[in-house]
């Protein structure tokens, strides 16, 4: 893996998708030969588009699993595992909920909490499985903005590692490939459509690599992640469609006071952000409109108990960063 200071952007105007294509193939190849690398998908964008350049690359010699962590989206391990069979590659499906949550167990800071699964998904459970398949490579999807923010201090991505001076090899017996660490998101996006991604996966708003984790303020438990999916999916209906780059919906830590049958109801608070953007280096609100916003707050307060506020992020990035942690 090349250090933060080797990886160079590709910008879109130079970007040629079917000769990034071709150049990354290669690079799989020669750096694989003929053994078998381990491929973590997710079902975002990045991790969708590195599937699909290590199945050309590789094909049977590519082994793709997905880590059923507990803290991603409604339904998500079910829909990744359809969307590429159909695509012609098979997954795997890991149970490894227990082992994330364990991790993730009375940490309230955000950086411990981003080492936890760090940790947990390189060293426990991708360790394990690359013991059994004796594979020596993991392909992942780290791009340049990972990178850029990471290095530069803003927030630590968990999918970066040699950038960091970490030797996977060491740490954790193997060695990490990442064909798309050159591009921003729009790059990959370009480059998913080229490979024959379908609209929904590559068009798909970005999705973080400690998924539901990154959208809880304070401790992560299964009933909390439970909450934020649940707004998430609300989320997901009422905005399908609209024109933003991505948006997300966070549970704050501190209680806040309600109103249910004349009674105090001493609930939680939902802050819903949506973004425009080109690069996710810089970023607005997006203008929902009232009606809009007044429909998200009216489902979340009703439909996800415990749920007696619901507020709308205003401020740029930055200061502001997309991700609340």
């Amino acid at each position: 893996m090349p250090k933060a200071s080797d990886v160079k952007e590709i910008r879109l105007k130079d970007l040629d998708e079917q000769k990034f294509i071709e150049r990354q193939v290669r690079a799989i190849r020669g750096k694989v030969g003929e053994g078998v690398a381990i491929n973590a998908l997710s079902g975002g964008v990045d991790s969708s588009v590195v599937t699909m350049l290590g199945h050309r690359a590789l094909g049977d010699r590519l082994r793709t699993v997905f880590i059923e962590n507990g803290i991603m989206r409604e339904g998500e391990p079910r829909l990744v595992v359809q969307a590429f069979k159909k695509l012609g590659v098979e997954v795997e499906l890991i149970d490894a909920k227990k082992e994330f949550f364990s991790a993730l167990k009375g940490l309230t800071d955000p950086e411990e909490k981003r080492e936890a699964i760090t940790q947990t998904f390189y060293k426990r459970v991708f360790g394990r499985i690359v013991r059994e398949s004796k594979a020596k490579y993991l392909l992942q999807g780290t791009n340049f903005t990972d990178v850029e923010e990471t290095v530069a201090g803003i927030k630590r991505q968990h999918n970066i590692l040699a950038q960091l001076g970490i030797d996977t090899r060491k740490e954790f017996g193997y060695l990490v490939i990442e064909p798309i660490i050159e591009l921003r998101k729009t790059g990959v996006r370009r480059v998913g459509r080229a490979l024959g991604l379908p609209k929904d996966i590559f068009d798909r708003p970005p999705f973080p690599g400690p998924a539901l984790a990154a959208r809880v303020i304070g401790e992560v438990t299964p009933e909390r992640i439970a909450t934020v999916r649940k707004a998430t999916a609300i989320l997901d209906e009422e905005l399908a469609g609209a024109k933003a780059f991505q948006w997300l919906a966070i549970l704050h830590e501190d209680r806040v006071t309600g109103l249910r049958s004349g009674k105090r109801d001493f609930g939680m608070q939902i802050e819903v952000r949506c973004w425009n953007s080109t690069d996710a280096v810089t970023a607005t609100p997006t203008r929902l409109g009232f009606d809009r916003l007044t429909r998200l707050a009216d489902r979340m307060t009703s439909e996800v108990p415990g749920v007696v506020s619901v507020t709308y992020n205003l401020a740029k990035k930055p200061p502001s960063t997309i991700e609340a942690v």
